[in-house]
């Protein structure tokens, strides 16, 4: 009995012994694992990096930028079938446990001791506490040691933070598949949905993914997914988040999954959002855009895009249809699956309603096409095979050798890949051509300088190069505005006579003599300034331009941010300087505003992650707008502090003169009167050997300008002429854009005196002149009965020329061909 009990008390001692041991090691090793965890106490500030969210002005979703799809929802935000789909699929006593699920970690080391050396991951027993510490604080390696510091990181956040709090990061941070990160961002990307409509299902699926998202790809996992997702919804109805027959209902659902779109949201917006995106890095920084979770409200009208997309399109169309057909896309061998082999041929992406065919059999009067086959979201070739006619009279236009084809098989080839589009009848189509020539479109608000619309050439998934901004071309005969503008402000009157006449300057030791020529080759002796501007006369711009001078029309290209520094040659009042289609537009909007400055933008506003606004466009004061309430204080009143850069009447008159240009000028013959039937001022510019065509028009509402060119300049064809080929573009525009708008005509500001004048002489006008027309002049400056002439050598000052004659009474073509110096340069 002795031996007994003093064996039980060795056995006690021993215990005592590997108990202390055991408890000292475990100390030791938990003192080994805390004391290089990370601090969990960053947690309570966590900023996740979120996506940068692009609005048009009406508030829909333009564009989204980042690295992480995320968007970050608050727990309250949550739906509960939200959160208990989670639970159930992950941790279902998480209100319940301190940080650590006992039972789990023992199932989870019975897996592990029976698969020892079978080389399969260990099964995990995290709770979702434990998988935030990880994914927030360590890495994903799987090793005892990261599950030690796992689990002690687990306790301490529970002690810290509470239920809600745990649960908001989790759902916020974890990644689930297809680029999203969060609920929020996963509830978009595969239902394009928010996440307080997402359905049992929908939820049951999500929730699924945590674990290993690929393995549950709704496209090339289908069965999996599937399998998955009722597998949460059953732990639902066991857990009695859902009832068993809506279980039952949701298990019986096909999976059907809406994938958003992840690239520019509105269809022919994506230069105007690239812009965007541009400025955002520039402003910003890559983290800021990117992470910062921005919130930007861009100056974007989605109903003019759309309509500046088509009208532009379709002028580059036109004029390229115009010059023939140059060849297929590419050719394919029709053997086997056609469709297979034409899903490889890339296609423009942006171009819609086109599409890309393969030509399957051609006769004389019609060819049969295959129609390219679309892809699934998983990256597989539809089976379903479309196919349609392409008619002779969908050819037609194809010249080749400058012959208008008159059967389709001298146009087509079986295996031919072309651009086609549907035609008026079900089933046919139209072959199309991707234009060689180029161009870009802008709207822009004159008042405030916002863009309410921009194209930046035919496709942005062929050439992402915006030639709104980017391109730097020649303005041509658009720049003459200013200078006549200068004039104006400066002494001029619309009525002042300039010389047309053949003109001679000496360019200095070496560089012979410059002779400008007029477009047509011809001259008209003696014209108003209103002609001058209306008939772009190159001789009568640079004569003006001598007599006041290059550097005031430098100094005036600069405050319309037109040039930064204009050189100081003739050559350059005609346009030969380059510059961008967006600070010919902003130039003109000044015009338009009665001469505010103003500064183009597509930004209107941007909040950060917290909805503080960081930047705003509308720099206005506006004094009494915070008040409270009404407590019978003056009306709120905004005080516009904005630089005049031009005499509000000098505006008018050029505006005025600008209206001539459209109504019997070089764009005279577009259909501006009838067709938009609104009150419209622009100006046509043509650039040398016609190399671009430009117009910019606006109205008291609006500006347009467009040009068109080659990218690599060169000539675009004899009479190829800003009011043949530009002029049309903007018409189309303004005909749609403004056809519910009333016909508000341009505003007289104080001071102008509106004076009927012969609009060929500029004198007054009699009882029973022809075509008078009401000029504007300013205080003092309404014509007399005789004039001078500008740029006349001789005579005495009497209004005559040499002979006693009145000027417009023939002047000779030759009349005043004086060698005069200057500085002008080629043009």
């Amino acid at each position: 009995m002795k031996l007994f009990l003093r064996f039980l008390g060795f056995l006690f001692t021993a215990g005592t012994i590997l108990f202390v041991v055991g408890v000292a090691g475990a100390a030791g090793l938990l003192w080994h694992f805390s004391k290089d965890l990370p601090d969990y106490s960053q947690l309570q500030d966590y900023e996740p990096p979120v996506m940068t969210r692009v609005h048009a002005g009406d508030g829909s979703l333009l564009a989204e930028y980042a690295r992480e799809r995320r968007l970050y929802l608050p727990i309250q935000a949550v739906p509960k079938l939200v959160i208990s789909g989670f639970l159930a699929a992950e941790d279902k006593n998480f209100y319940e446990h301190g940080g650590l699920d006992f039972t789990g970690i023992a199932r989870a080391a019975l897996s592990y001791a029976q698969n020892f050396g079978s080389n399969r991951r260990p099964q995990g027993a995290s709770t979702i506490t434990q998988q935030v510490a990880k994914n927030f604080l360590l890495t994903n390696e799987v090793s005892l040691s990261r599950k030690v510091k796992e689990a002690l990181l687990a306790l301490k956040i529970e002690r810290t933070y509470s239920k809600d709090k745990i649960l908001e990061l989790y759902l916020n941070e974890i990644y689930l598949g297809m680029g999203a990160y969060g609920i929020a961002a996963a509830s978009l990307v595969y239902f394009d949905k928010s996440v307080n409509e997402l359905t049992i299902p929908e939820v049951a699926y999500l929730a699924s993914l945590p674990k290993a998202p690929n393995n549950y790809n709704p496209f090339r996992q289908r069965e999996r997914a599937i399998e998955r997702r009722n597998w949460v919804i059953d732990r639902m109805a066991e857990a009695g988040f859902i009832k068993s027959a809506d279980a039952e209902k949701a298990k019986k659902t096909p999976l059907d999954v809406t994938t958003r779109p992840t690239g520019t949201r509105t269809f022919a917006a994506e230069y105007f959002a690239e812009e965007v995106r541009r400025e955002l890095y520039e402003r910003y920084g890559e983290k800021k855009l990117y992470d910062g979770g921005l919130s930007v409200r861009t100056t974007l009208d989605t109903k003019l895009q759309v309509l500046a997309r088509k009208t532009l399109t379709d002028g580059l169309v036109k004029f390229d249809e115009a010059r023939g057909w140059r060849g297929p896309v590419s050719k394919i061998d029709l053997a086997g699956d056609w469709g297979v082999k034409l899903a490889d041929v890339k296609a423009l992406a942006d171009v819609a309603p086109w599409r890309l065919a393969v030509v399957l059999e051609v006769s004389d009067q019609s060819a049969r096409v295959g129609l390219q086959p679309g892809r699934d979201p998983g990256g597989y070739v539809s089976k379903e095979r479309e196919v349609g006619i392409l008619p002779l009279e969908g050819v037609k236009w194809a010249k080749t050798s400058g012959k208008v084809p008159s059967k389709v098989s001298q146009v087509l080839n079986a295996g031919d890949v072309v651009y086609v589009s549907p035609a008026k009848s079900d089933g046919q189509f139209r072959l199309q051509q991707v234009p060689e020539v180029s161009g870009a479109m802008v709207v822009e608000d004159p008042q405030t300088g916002r863009v309410l619309a921009m194209v930046g050439g035919f496709s942005y998934d062929q050439s992402q190069f915006n030639r709104a901004t980017q391109a730097l071309r020649q303005p041509g005969s658009s720049f003459k505005t200013f200078v006549y503008a200068a004039a104006l402000d400066n002494g001029y009157t619309p009525s002042t006579l300039v010389l047309d006449a053949p003109l001679e300057i000496d360019q200095g030791a070496g560089q012979g003599v410059w002779s400008p020529q007029n477009y047509e080759g011809k001259f008209f002796g003696p014209s108003t300034l209103r002609f001058g501007i209306e008939h772009s006369r190159n001789v009568m711009t640079v004569r003006l331009a001598q007599d006041i001078g290059m550097p005031m029309i430098a100094d005036y290209a600069k405050r319309f941010g037109i040039y930064d520094d204009l050189p100081p040659y003739l050559s350059f009042a005609l346009g030969a300087g380059e510059t961008t289609l967006l600070r010919m537009v902003t130039g003109y909007a000044m015009l338009d505003n009665g001469g505010r400055r103003v500064k183009p933008t597509l930004i209107d506003r941007i909040q950060d992650r917290y909805g503080h606004t960081v930047y705003r466009h509308d720099e206005r004061e506006c004094i009494g707008c915070d008040a409270p309430k009404w407590n019978n204080q003056p009306e709120p009143s905004l005080i516009d502090r904005r630089q005049q850069v031009l005499d509000p009447m000098t505006a008018y008159q050029i505006t005025s003169m600008m209206e001539g240009v459209v109504i019997r000028g070089t764009a005279g013959g577009v259909g501006f009167q009838k067709e938009v039937a609104k009150p419209v001022a622009g100006k046509t510019g043509t650039t040398n050997d016609e190399k671009d065509a430009w117009f910019i028009g606006y109205t008291p509402d609006i500006v347009v300008g467009v040009y068109l060119g080659y990218d690599k300049p060169r000539h675009l064809g004899r009479g190829a002429t800003g009011g043949h080929l530009a002029a049309p573009i903007v018409k189309d525009f303004m005909k749609v854009a403004l056809a519910d708008k009333p016909a508000v005509p341009f505003r007289v500001p104080p001071g102008i005196k509106l004076v009927r004048v012969d609009p060929k002489t500029g004198v007054r006008a009699g009882p029973d002149t022809p075509r008078a027309i009401l000029e504007a002049f300013k205080p003092g400056t309404a014509p007399p009965d005789n004039y001078s002439v500008v740029g006349y050598g001789g005579g005495d000052g009497s209004g005559a020329d040499g002979g006693g004659r009145p000027w417009g009474q023939g002047v000779s073509p030759d009349a005043d061909r004086a060698v005069r110096s200057g500085t002008g340069g080629l043009y």
